[in-house]
């Protein structure tokens, strides 16, 4: 035992003396110091964030409801919630962790506001998270539930589509559980992986009874989960976590919604038509600027909102004036929701396409840790689509 101890520590040491030499090289070549702060950190040089495929956009100020302030998109959240509950008296919030303001911090400071017993915890179970909000939202209260990653929606799948998404139905209307909404942090992040990057939309949107709502700025997650918790149909809105501190925009401090179900053309265009939702938007609007200076395309971009039901008008509208349709999601491509949108837009619009309808997504593999950068469709993906459509 003796010799196998002595032997550990000689390889420990031989480790640590390796590591050593290692990093004298690094910092003689002037690396280490790229490690530990931004390239552009100099002494006098003004500090940005930058993330990984897309730049943030922010959408002008709003100057239809009063007073804005500046947020980040997990600070409109909070704005959100703090509304609501200060609303409506029977508005309850409840998750793992989200007493001392969830690992997120978007219900930071709210169980001091408004008390234990309408921002408390719950122990650590998806389906009894969803199960107690569908009875508490049959009761008549507000429930909100938060599930703390959407890759862990999953144990709940079994009461939000044979519970929650049916109780009305299976009642005649005598019950229903519509004053449920579950929120989820969703999307790629840079370092999430397998179980903290998924995209699980489409799995929902096959389920008819519920909403399905997914924002891409502060400002647009104020207003449509705002309009989830007001809707009369229990809906799951989720969350984009890479933009909770990178997005960044002035956000109204009063309540107001925005309509559920009504996608958004941020950008109007002749050649084709861009579709996405969540942080793709941001990367799609890059793509546009890409194709207008080097190929000078027109593009019309769409920020489709909500999932299901989604705005078939809107998009069908917009590809009979342009002929070309991309659709992009970080979610895989077989199943994805980009295929319900192809198959509808080919039924509707058949003779006005220029060109195949093409779908820019992840691959077909579960997602990975440190291969992300290759599976995200990045903007270099969408343009290089664009470009084939136009040249088709």
């Amino acid at each position: 035992m003796a010799a196998a101890v002595a032997s550990a520590g000689r390889l420990l040491r031989l480790r640590a003396a390796q590591a050593e030499r290692h990093w004298r090289r690094l910092r003689g070549a002037g690396l280490a110091q790229g490690f530990l702060q931004p390239a552009s950190a100099g002494k006098d040089a003004v500090q940005t964030r930058h993330v990984t495929h897309f730049t943030f956009q922010p959408d002008p100020e709003s100057q239809d409801h009063g007073q804005t302030q500046k947020m980040n998109l997990f600070q409109a959240i909070t704005s959100a919630l703090d509304n609501s509950l200060a609303r409506d008296p029977t508005a309850v919030i409840f998750g793992e962790d989200v007493a001392f303001g969830g690992v997120f911090r978007c219900t930071v400071g709210l169980r001091d506001k408004y008390g234990k017993d309408r921002v408390f915890n719950t122990p650590l179970c998806e389906q009894g998270i969803v199960g107690f909000g569908i009875g508490i939202a049959v009761t008549g209260a507000t429930a909100i539930a938060e599930i703390q990653f959407a890759d862990y929606i999953f144990p709940a799948f079994d009461q939000i589509v044979n519970e929650a998404a049916k109780y009305r139905y299976r009642s005649g209307d005598l019950f229903n559980c519509g004053s449920l909404t579950i929120r989820a942090p969703w999307g790629c992040v840079g370092h999430g992986a397998l179980y903290h990057s998924q995209c699980p939309e489409a799995f929902f949107a096959h389920c008819p009874g519920i909403k399905v709502v997914i924002p891409r700025s502060p400002f647009q997650a104020k207003g449509l989960l705002l309009s989830c918790i007001e809707d009369k149909n229990p809906c799951i809105f989720f969350e984009p976590k890479i933009l909770y501190r990178a997005a960044v925009e002035q956000v109204p401090v009063e309540p107001y919604s925005i309509p559920l179900s009504q996608a958004e053309v941020l950008q109007e265009g002749s050649d084709i038509t861009l579709v996405a939702w969540g942080t793709q938007v941001h990367v799609i609007r890059e793509v546009a600027s890409m194709a207008r200076e080097k190929l000078g395309v027109s593009c019309e971009i769409i920020d489709l909102r909500t999932i299901i039901p989604w705005d078939v008008d809107t998009v069908c509208k917009s590809v009979i004036k342009t002929g070309r349709l991309l659709i992009s999601h970080e979610a895989p491509l077989t199943g994805g929701f980009a295929s319900e949108i192809s198959s509808t837009v080919q039924e509707e619009c058949f003779l006005n396409l220029e060109a195949p309808i093409s779908r820019v997504c992840g691959y077909d593999t579960p997602f990975p840790h440190i291969f992300e950068p290759f599976y995200i469709p990045d903007k270099w993906k969408c343009y290089d689509a664009l470009r084939k459509m136009i040249n088709y």
